[in-house]
């Protein structure tokens, strides 16, 4: 507990991310408005005139769209993260216990997959599925398997050359299950730590995607949209804009911070 009091970049990033989810959920009950119910009589009304926030060109509540789009936009994120580290990470440590060959062939497939973009993975997609949120999920989650296969490929290799796996594999006992016993359970800080780096950067990716048109479809709210929305009404109404873009910056920031702390926290050389 000590330890964790002393890291106040863990400890912001922490209050940020439970703010964000914690907004995200209570979207799913409660809204001050329907996010999706249009208003024109109210549209265009600056913050406090009509709702906490005001309203869009439509007259829908941006504060109701705003959390509507936190769950939006994490529910897509995470799911893209979870599909990315599950099939990056079993394949890090399969190649890890398999060695030769696989090793290089499964390095040059992400060599591959970090020269297309996830935003232009995601276009292509579009052109043969049609663009919505499986489109974003599997163009996010593609592009984030290399990131954990490489994370769990480094990693794993390290575990490989400890006295006690040295040991397993001196008395016989399968890869596989020193796989499972052994190199799984001593990856996992670091896995767990890259989950929450890389959902930052989901997040931020997601917003690319609907800014673009390739996310949910309209007039599910998402923050993308919202900012793609805003364009036209920079001059006349700045608070379409700044409020999508706090909330991605926002969210970036806490993800970021508590990735950070993370990593500082489950570092088993510090031990201040």
């Amino acid at each position: 507990m000590i330890k964790v009091l002393r890291r106040p970049v863990f400890l912001i990033g922490l209050v940020i991310t439970l703010a964000l989810f914690a907004v995200a959920l209570l979207s799913l009950v409660w809204t001050p408005f329907l996010p999706t119910k249009m208003n024109i009589v109210h549209k265009l009304k600056a913050p406090l005139d009509f709702g906490l926030l005001g309203t869009d060109q439509f007259g829908r509540d941006v504060a109701s769209m705003l959390m509507v789009g936190a769950w939006n936009s994490l529910s897509t994120s995470i799911l893209a993260v979870l599909l990315g580290a599950s099939v990056g990470t079993a394949v890090g440590v399969v190649v890890a216990m398999r060695r030769g060959w696989l090793e290089l062939v499964v390095m040059r497939g992400c060599d591959i997959v970090f020269a297309v973009p996830p935003i232009l993975s995601a276009m292509m997609l579009g052109a043969f599925i049609g663009s919505g949120r499986f489109t974003a999920i599997f163009a996010i989650g593609v592009f984030m398997v290399p990131v954990f296969a490489r994370l769990a490929l480094g990693a794993a290799l390290q575990v490989w050359t400890r006295d006690y796996v040295t040991a397993a594999v001196s008395m016989g006992r399968p890869k596989s299950k020193i796989t499972l016993v052994h190199v799984l359970p001593n990856i996992a800080n670091q896995i767990i730590v890259q989950v929450t780096i890389q959902l930052g950067l989901a997040i931020l990716t997601e917003a690319g995607l609907s800014f673009l048109g390739l996310g949910m479809p309209p007039p599910t709210p998402t923050w993308g949209r919202m900012l793609a929305d805003a364009q036209t009404f920079l001059g006349q109404a700045p608070w379409l804009a700044l409020m999508p873009g706090l909330a991605i910056a926002l969210a970036v920031l806490g993800l970021n911070m508590l990735g950070d702390g993370l990593r500082d926290l489950l570092d088993p050389r510090d031990n201040s």
